[in-house]
């Protein structure tokens, strides 16, 4: 959406929610605003002048008081299963800034889950206020349900994304069957532990992971889909979640590897667990995005904390505490620091969603009903 066209699509908003924020950063930014005061004063005239009476107060709803106004604040957080950690280590310190510079409590719900299911639960009704999932593709299609407004990536620094990893390798203690590359993954013999693709957003990187691994060696598609072919014949199960697929992998002592992010390892470890993982040279850059969804935060009266939220989570603090739980950095000032380049090993070739296409194309080619994934989940049975 075009500089020119935003400030239209906002001045909408107001007509149903009785809310608005702008940005004053440019000339054309005044220059925007001045268009909306005008275009705003003259339907405030028309109104007050009787205009199409009782058919206009019908199909605007009453404006929801503004969480401004309040001294506590409820802020609905959905994101995937693997930040929860992450979350809860930065959301008490946003509280504390926001109270600090505000004087009003932050009460945050929260829900974890698949991020194929987390998108689906949104879409369906429930009324995240910010959403944190797996891939932008999820995020897509809740802007295709008119929840979120076209050009949400750009409202943000780094295209949305707040929260980086890469796919990590995990064998049983003292790697027993020899796994050390992804072509392992297909031998016969071996049991791999991941979730299901269909579900689970940390599955469809697992699956662009396995993928770009045959394509960032001088492989094709043909070449692609027979390795991904047998390596999900030595898959017994897939789990809804990576979460649940950590849980079969270790408390249910399931399977020889597990796919998992790199950041889901780091945290385990922290935890005293002692494991064998392999960060593959050749892997995929899994990018996390966040989103305010308009819709919900102009029909609660959340938006100004919300935004705040979102761009608390790109401040050295917060990127800090996801570093600390495994997330790779997307600030490069703390990339650049010894400590997190100590923590992270370097990937010697790293494969990117525009790589494939972005999203839409990825979606279609590989996880649309009757594409490439069901057609080798079809060969299992």
């Amino acid at each position: 959406m075009s500089l020119w066209q935003r400030p239209l699509k906002r001045l909408q908003a107001i007509a149903e929610h009785g809310t608005y924020r702008f940005r004053l950063n440019s000339l054309k930014g005044f220059v925007s605003l001045f268009l909306v005061g005008t275009v705003l004063s003259v339907a405030l005239a028309a109104c007050s002048g009787g205009g199409t009476g009782s058919n206009a107060s019908s199909e605007t709803p009453s404006a929801t008081p503004v969480a401004a106004s309040k001294d506590n604040v409820e802020l609905t957080l959905v994101s995937f299963a693997v930040t929860k950690a992450a979350h809860e280590a930065i959301i008490p310190k946003f509280v504390e800034q926001w109270k600090k510079d505000h004087n009003q409590t932050v009460v945050f719900k929260q829900s974890y889950g698949g991020s194929g299911s987390q998108t689906r639960a949104v879409i369906d009704g429930l009324e995240a206020d910010v959403v944190h999932l797996a891939l932008a593709g999820d995020t897509s299609k809740i802007e295709k349900a008119g929840l979120i407004q076209p050009g949400w990536e750009k409202e943000v620094p780094n295209n949305g994304i707040v929260s980086k990893s890469v796919a990590a390798l995990v064998t049983r203690p003292g790697n027993p069957k020899n796994i050390k590359t992804w072509e392992d993954l297909s031998k016969d013999g071996i049991k791999l532990i991941t979730a299901d693709p269909k579900t689970s957003g940390v599955a469809r990187w697992n699956f662009l992971a396995l993928w770009n691994s045959v394509i960032k060696t001088g492989g094709d598609d043909a070449k692609a889909t027979e390795f991904v072919t047998k390596v999900y014949k030595n898959v017994p199960l897939l789990t809804k979640d990576a979460r649940e697929a950590t849980d079969a992998f270790f408390k249910q002592g399931q399977g020889d590897a597990l796919i998992n992010y790199e950041n889901e390892i780091i945290l385990a470890e922290q935890k005293g667990e002692k494991l064998t993982a392999i960060i593959p040279d050749v892997n995929i850059s899994i990018d996390n995005p966040i989103a305010v969804v308009d819709k919900n935060v102009d029909k609660h009266g959340t938006r100004e904390v919300a935004e705040g939220f979102v761009k608390y989570l790109y401040t050295p603090e917060a990127q800090q505490e996801f570093a600390k739980l495994g997330f790779r950095p997307v600030d490069d000032t703390l990339t650049l620091s010894k400590e997190v380049a100590d923590k992270f090993p370097k990937v010697k070739t790293l494969g990117t969603v525009a790589d494939f296409g972005g999203w839409d194309g990825i979606n279609k080619k590989f996880f649309a009903d009757g594409a490439i994934f069901d057609r080798i989940q079809a060969k299992k049975k």
